[in-house]
């Protein structure tokens, strides 16, 4: 149903209900007055005739028979002439206004009074005079067919009337309906023209403010979509390339292990082989044997020095644990005077390759920035993990970080390179000062409930 209709048939109501009333009051107000003029018409014609029927009934019956029928009816009365031993010698005609016309029964018995009978008796006889309301009921009823006829005209044309101003009313209503309908429909370069009414005018002024916002937070939506979707390919990306660099580090590894490390095995051998057989014979090459020999001892240390850098070979075959107490035991060697305190507890942690990678990654270059930059003497590993994340936490007692942080996208580029990393993986990295002096690395990964490689 709509909100015309419904405004109509309430306006409609509203004045059936006034008009029911109005009938209702005319009513009572018709019921009263009939019964006022038919009680005293009743009264005035008793006392006339029981003045006059004495005069006529010292001449006898016919003289009163001959008055009655002279004087005919008298307005709202029927009179009955009846003798002395009851038979009616004399009954009052039909009254000749509206002949042939009558209320109907229910209203001429809900409007008109009972009848009153007033009895004049004299020697002779008795003079009946009996009320009779079916002329004042019949103008009655004449009165409220006019007036229910007047109050149904009103009340269609006022329903008219009614339902054109509405209509006209709410006119930019069914405009504002046909926006929202269009906007349903996703478009949102809809706009309404200035609407007539205060209403409608407030109305519209906020449907396309409302249009507006929405069409500014759906482009915003997708330009955080489109920013989302080039990140995840940053990210992807970012993964692709650290998954192939990591793959040309460990070939770079192992053919410096295998193939490089043989051949300088195989010359410090010769060199040495050289020097036992020229030992007492020729003393200078026997200095040069040795010289080569003690440089290829001094090229092997250094080459697996370097292998550990470029890939971390015990993570692939003992996991994170060992391969970071591996590194602890090479920084130590390789600084005496650093103090390394290391504790892992991975507990039901289970690891994924790349995950346990950028840890190992993240504990290798927070450890060289702290010893580089923060000329620290003491640092603290901890590795800690649950079934959901991961958490590696890494503190120096060093110089700390110059201007209080690294921002995102400056600092170190290993820095940067770690931050990368981690975030590729979901995860974030914070690198911050910590009282008295030092800075903190915390790394923090999630693992997914799929996550079942481990490492």
């Amino acid at each position: 149903m709509t909100l015309r209709l419904k405004i109509n048939l309430i306006v409609g109501a509203l004045t059936l209900l006034f008009l029911l009333a109005v009938l209702g009051l005319q009513l009572r107000s018709m019921r009263d007055s009939v019964h006022e003029e038919v009680l005293a018409a009743n009264r005035v014609a008793a006392q006339l005739l029981n003045r006059t029927v004495w005069l006529y009934a010292a001449q006898g019956t016919p003289a009163m028979l001959s008055f009655l029928q002279g004087t005919g009816r008298v307005r709202a009365n029927d009179i009955t002439l009846f003798d002395k031993d009851g038979r009616a010698l004399y009954r009052s005609p039909p009254s000749p206004y509206k002949a042939g016309r009558d209320a109907p029964a229910w209203f001429e018995a809900l409007i008109a009074p009972a009848p009153t009978v007033q009895s004049i008796e004299f020697p002779d006889g008795k003079l009946e005079v009996r009320s009779n309301a079916t002329r004042s009921a019949l103008d009655a009823w004449d009165y409220a067919v006019a007036l229910v006829g007047g109050a149904a005209g009103l009340l269609l044309a006022v329903n008219l009337l009614v339902f054109w101003l509405v209509g006209r009313t709410l006119r930019p209503l069914g405009r504002i309906a046909g926006a929202l309908e269009q906007v349903q429909r996703g478009r949102f370069d809809v706009a309404l023209p200035p609407l007539p009414g205060r209403e409608a005018g407030t109305i519209g002024t906020a449907f396309n403010r409302m249009v507006g916002e929405i069409a500014r937070h759906i482009e915003t939506e997708r330009r955080a979509l489109r920013a989302e979707l080039q990140l995840s390919d940053s990210r992807e990306l970012t993964r692709w390339i650290d998954h192939h660099i990591e793959q040309e580090r460990l070939t770079i590894a192992r053919e410096l292990h295998d193939e490089l490390g043989q051949s300088v095995t195989a010359m410090r051998s010769m060199a040495t082989s050289i020097a036992q057989r020229s030992a007492g014979k020729d003393n200078a090459t026997e200095h040069a044997a040795r010289l080569i020999a003690e440089e290829c001892s001094r090229l092997y240390d250094a080459m697996h020095g370097i292998i550990p850098r470029l890939t971390p070979l015990v993570l692939d075959n003992f996991g994170l644990a060992d391969a970071l107490a591996d590194l602890a035991e090479r920084t130590r060697r390789a600084h005496p005077g650093l103090a390394l305190d290391t504790e892992v507890a991975l507990g039901a942690a289970r690891l994924p390759a790349e995950a346990a990678l950028a840890l190992y990654r993240a504990a290798q270059e927070g450890i060289t920035n702290a010893l580089r930059h923060g000329r620290a003497r003491r640092i603290t590993l901890r590795l800690a993990g649950t079934a959901d994340e991961v958490a590696l936490l890494l503190r120096d007692d060093g110089r700390g970080l110059d201007d209080g942080a690294v921002p995102r996208e400056g600092g170190h580029y290993g820095l940067r390179w770690l931050r990368q990393r981690v975030e590729a993986l979901r995860g974030s990295v914070t690198l911050e000062n910590v009282a008295p002096r030092g800075a903190q690395l915390l790394v923090r990964l999630p693992l997914a409930p799929a996550d079942t490689q481990t490492a």
